[in-house]
């Protein structure tokens, strides 16, 4: 099985479980997420990895790319 197809299964079970209890969902897309990180929505990787680190006070970029791009949008508001 794909990484792609496991991923879509994992959110659609997750937004179902979250629609159950009734919280709201919302979801972005890249440019905001680095919008509200660096201020330019079309900032690269290493720039938003760069801004997650800074916002939570952490001595090294979070690792793998993937846990930065999650907390990227945990912080995201």
């Amino acid at each position: 099985m794909s990484s792609t197809i496991s991923v879509a299964q994992v959110q659609g079970v997750l937004m179902l479980v979250l629609v159950k209890h009734q919280v709201l969902i919302v979801e972005f897309t890249p440019a905001p997420v680095k919008q509200a990180l660096t201020g330019y929505g079309n900032a690269d990787k290493y720039d938003v990895q760069q801004a997650v680190a800074r916002e939570l006070n952490l001595e090294d970029i979070p690792q793998p790319d993937d846990a930065a791009d999650a907390l990227a949008v945990v912080l995201t508001d």
